[in-house]
């Protein structure tokens, strides 16, 4: 196999290691200590900044509210907020007294949160004023299942209300009112820093720990993916939530450890207001999700010429059609750097500026991550062209820890010096990745197996489409017929049987659909993922089959 050349990636990884720290105070005393870190653009609360020093002092302030409220090492910080300065306030500042942060999406109804908390375990919440006037009442129902939880930390207020069964606390009067940081709890690289919930395989979503070194464990990506100016002050805008794992990542520890700005929006999703922020920041790195990339180029007629500070994009998330790519580079003339990552691992297969794009291919593993394409019943590598298990060698800094309380499930994916991921792809002559997804979503036709997302790919360079999911469809008993279901564009003409006969000249005809649905919407997660496995349940409301 003809792998490209990339340099080799050295390991350097101390026995002592703080996310916390590293994020904010290893910049103190250099010239990026005034230097901006972040910048929160509010649709109601307007414009907020905070500078590496303002970080390093705050973060410090929540570390020893903590440990004042007795907080010890090891006890789980359940943060529930929106995109705000108070973020990465709560999620370092906990990290750097040893305490676990536990991020969660503001999405998450009051019954979720309380799950998440019992489940966890956690003995603080950290929510805004607005989202604990929601979940206070259900939490009061639901305290005889988390008899840890103990203290609420409120923010965007100073009037806090006594509250029968939790020690509700103004953020802000509780940082400016902090007594001395006693001290950074001197975490090694290995110790626990962070806890994200997954979609889980019961219904529940599941806990996946990541160690501090998890930040070390992404820095090839900072070379083979990201395009830091080596001698410059980046400013990325990023188009997520912190909840996200994509998000904690490339838009907040990543960049914050190498010293660079980073801005986020809360409010409403609008394509014209990122083109506003990127010109109002001088952003020159811009990271999204596919849709805002079809946004941006359905909903504005900008050019490169109109945000010329931006040299670099990226994307994550769900892969990013050859059409938008394509209408890309034609409007702007730059690449769109795409990477899979999983919760259990971060983003460890990107394209690269170091090598040519392909339109389909994940690109490659980053330098530094062994990943191996293996027949997970035979642990032998499989040949060019077919597909096999991702598996990560268990040794790579950036894999997470244990799957929470779950040791069953660690040691159902974690064994024989590899984590499984679940996730098939095959590798091309040139050495080239290409994705291929769960096999559980691999659809297995009358004797083929096909790929979901290479169907999608194709439907989605269609000029009428907006999104679409393959999926298999039971005829009966052990048969399947490979259908779609489509969402089309609003000024769309093309009819089912249109779409029929398009995947049948682009698609070979064991992969094209027998059956296309007109949907309106698809089953997602909370971070807007479709689930392939309900999209059979979808209201369709016109079908074409041959």
């Amino acid at each position: 196999m003809t792998f490209p050349t990339f340099p080799t990636w050295q390991w350097h990884l101390p026995k002592n290691f703080n996310i916390g720290v590293a994020c904010a105070d290893q910049h103190l005393g250099t010239e990026l200590e005034q230097h901006v870190a972040m910048i929160v653009e509010d649709d109601t609360l307007g414009t907020s900044s905070i500078t590496f020093a303002e970080l390093a002092e705050r973060t410090n302030q929540f570390a020893a509210v903590l440990q004042h409220l007795g907080i010890k090492v090891g006890d789980r910080v359940l943060i529930r907020l929106p995109n705000s300065l108070e973020y990465p306030i709560a999620f370092l500042g906990a990290m750097k007294m040893g305490a676990i942060a536990v991020p969660t999406s503001t999405l998450l109804t009051a019954e979720e949160v309380a799950y998440l908390a019992k489940d966890s375990g956690a003995t603080v919440l950290v929510t805004d004023v607005q989202a604990w006037q929601q979940l206070h009442e259900n939490l009061d129902q639901q305290k005889h299942l988390t008899p840890q939880l103990q203290h609420i930390l409120v923010t965007q207020t100073d009037e806090i209300e006594k509250h029968y069964h939790f020690n509700v606390l103004s953020l802000t009067r509780q940082l400016n009112e902090a007594p001395d940081f006693e001290a950074t709890h001197r975490t090694q690289a290995d110790d626990p820093a962070y806890l994200v919930y997954t979609s889980g395989t019961t219904g529940y979503p599941k806990g996946v720990l990541h160690a501090h070194r998890a930040l070390l464990g992404r820095q090839p990506a900072s070379t083979y993916w990201f395009k830091y100016h080596s001698d410059g002050q980046d400013r990325i805008l990023h188009s997520g939530k912190f909840n996200w794992t994509y998000v904690l990542g490339s838009g907040l520890m990543d960049p914050l450890y190498l010293g660079k700005t980073v801005i986020v929006h809360e409010g409403k999703n609008d394509a014209q207001k990122w083109l506003d922020l990127i010109n109002k920041h001088r952003a020159t790195i811009f990271i999204g999700v596919p849709t805002i990339y079809r946004q941006l180029l359905q909903k504005t007629s900008a050019t490169q010429a109109e945000i010329p500070t931006i040299r670099h994009y990226m994307s994550a998330g769900e892969h990013l059609s050859d059409e938008v790519l394509s209408q890309w580079r034609a409007r702007f003339g730059l690449d769109i750097y795409e990477a899979v990552g999983m919760s259990e691992f971060s983003y460890y297969l990107s394209q690269s500026t170091f090598r040519p794009i392909r339109a389909g291919s994940a690109g490659f593993p980053q330098p530094g991550h062994a990943i191996r394409l293996l027949n997970p019943e035979t642990m032998v590598p499989v040949p060019i062209g077919e597909e096999g298990m991702i598996c990560v060698p268990d040794n790579d800094p950036g894999l997470f820890l244990s799957y929470w309380n779950l040791p069953d499930e660690t040691v159902k994916y974690k064994h024989d010096g590899y984590f499984f991921t679940g996730d098939y792809a095959k590798y091309d002559e040139d050495g080239y990745i290409w994705f291929l997804g769960r096999k559980d979503d691999i659809i297995k036709s009358f004797g083929y197996r096909v790929s979901p997302y290479e169907i999608e790919r194709v439907y989605k360079g269609h000029p009428d489409v907006a999104d679409c999911a393959a999926v298999g469809e039971e005829l009966e008993k052990d048969k399947l017929l490979v259908v779609i279901y489509i969402i089309l564009k609003a000024e769309a003409t093309m009819t089912p049987d249109d779409l029929l006969a398009f995947g049948k000249q682009h698609l070979a005809a064991y992969k094209s659909p027998k059956t296309v649905y007109l949907a309106k919407d698809f089953p997602r997660t909370k971070n807007g993922k479709i689930l392939r496995r309900d999209v059979n349940t979808t209201i369709a409301y016109a079908k074409s089959s041959r």
